[in-house]
């Protein structure tokens, strides 16, 4: 049994790649468009031919996938095996016997797996570091594997939100923590995240069906899937904008490009080995 699972039998991890497998079922070719079209955005790319691609948590392969398709060389890796079964999964629907997609299991955490990976153009990990049960430690290794001098780092890490954020990380201990965690969190939040979002839109006066029929143009996710990734998304750290930027600036990273949220969710940082 691997630690992960070990983590998972004992509630003190969310079981990411059983939400991820439910998350393969609906993958269509609207879903990797909006991924491709969203690691082109921020990347300021057009097409990843001729470059290294390092994917560090993998989760369902999506964006592992649009990195693929955008023409780069493709090594992923997961820490949870059922993630690593999903990846496998989306690449033999898609890119099957290819020599051009590797996967493996590994931890952002072991700085050894990291360091023999070699080196990267593009270092990518969205909205996983975070997960790992020591953040900054995850954040020191993966600037490991990126080149020097042109090397790019890509990732999403939880937005500080003081003590909001200390109580969502409460919920999400709770959710974990037992069956009936589970199921009291689910019956009490996913109305709530309903309703919340069916006030919003009629304040906007928009139509409350497009949240749901146009949420795949968020990286070509599932709002369902990230409802369940959100309550039980745990271990659980987050971080300020500013005190992400100056880690990697004391480590010679440049910042490139910056998406950030006022709200629970992630901020995106794009930058350059220098």
């Amino acid at each position: 049994m691997s630690e992960a699972v070990e983590e998972i039998r004992q509630g003190k991890r969310f079981a990411f790649g059983k939400n991820w497998k439910n998350f393969l079922q609906s993958i269509n070719e609207d879903h990797i468009r909006e991924a491709e079209k969203d690691l082109k955005n921020m990347l300021e790319m057009e097409s990843l031919t001729d470059k290294s691609f390092l994917d560090v948590g993998s989760g369902s392969g999506l964006s592992s996938l649009a990195a693929r398709r955008l023409g780069a060389k493709v090594f992923s890796f997961d820490y949870d095996p059922l993630s690593i079964a999903c990846t496998r999964e989306m690449k033999k629907r898609f890119f099957p016997d290819d020599p051009d997609w590797t996967i493996q299991e590994g931890s952002a955490l072991d700085s050894e797996y990291i360091k023999s990976l070699g080196q990267f153009d593009i270092v990518y990990s969205w909205g996983v570091l975070h997960h790992t049960g020591n953040m900054w430690q995850a954040l020191k290794n993966v600037q490991l594997p990126v080149k020097n001098n042109r090397g790019i780092l890509f990732i999403a890490i939880y937005n500080d939100q003081g003590i909001i954020s200390g109580l969502w990380k409460t919920v999400k201990k709770l959710y974990c923590s037992s069956i009936a965690g589970k199921i009291f969190f689910t019956a009490l939040f996913f109305p709530y995240f309903f309703l919340t979002g069916l006030a919003a839109d009629a304040i906007r006066l928009k139509n409350p069906l497009k949240r749901y029929t146009d949420y795949k143009k968020k990286r070509g996710m599932s709002i369902t899937t990230d409802w369940l990734d959100w309550l039980g998304g745990y271990p659980f750290e987050v971080a300020r904008p500013v005190d992400i930027i100056r880690f990697f600036e004391k480590n010679k990273f440049e910042l490139l490009r910056l998406k950030t949220t006022r709200r629970m969710g992630n901020n995106q940082f794009v930058f350059k080995k220098s």
